[in-house]
């Protein structure tokens, strides 16, 4: 058994709140909502426009988004990105972390300053030992789940 790991809510689930969160965080409602942040992007090969809604994390370093999805990839090297946050949209630039000691370090660190109660919420994982994990547990769920961290910095 490990100590951390990856709990995907069921998709019916994931697409209904999508749905709701893309309609309602660009919206004066989405002042109430600073759990979540709505990313708008182009894909990096296609072009073709995403919105896509994420947990807002923060740092020492700034906001980011902390996801295995595979959108991430769009991030490398960097790439625009409009952040709707609060109810208010800022154009940002994302940059995919993909050092895996840093992405390690940075959900360990997330994990720790919220929890395991609310780190299973708003990030994702499972606890099945009852106890928060080592950094070297949590490298390996990064390695098993490709784990990448998107850093977010306001677009000068």
């Amino acid at each position: 058994m490990t100590a951390v790991e990856w709990h995907q809510p069921p998709a019916p689930l994931v697409k209904t709140l999508n749905v709701v969160l893309r309609a309602v965080l660009p919206s004066p409602l989405g002042r109430g909502v600073g759990e979540f942040m709505l990313l708008a992007f182009a894909g990096r090969r296609t072009g073709r426009r995403y919105r896509v809604p994420v947990t807002a994390h923060r740092d020492a370093e700034g906001p980011c988004a902390l996801t295995p999805a595979g959108w991430r990839l769009n991030f490398r090297g960097g790439a625009d990105v409009d952040v709707t946050f609060a109810g208010r949209t800022t154009p940002m630039r994302g940059v995919l972390v993909e050092d895996e000691a840093e992405v390690a370090r940075t959900y360990l660190d997330r994990i720790t300053e919220l929890g395991m109660r609310r780190a299973a919420r708003m990030i994702g994982l499972k606890f099945p030992l009852g106890r928060l994990p080592a950094l070297d547990e949590v490298t390996e769920l990064v390695r098993r789940e490709h784990f990448g961290v998107v850093r977010l910095s306001v677009r000068t």
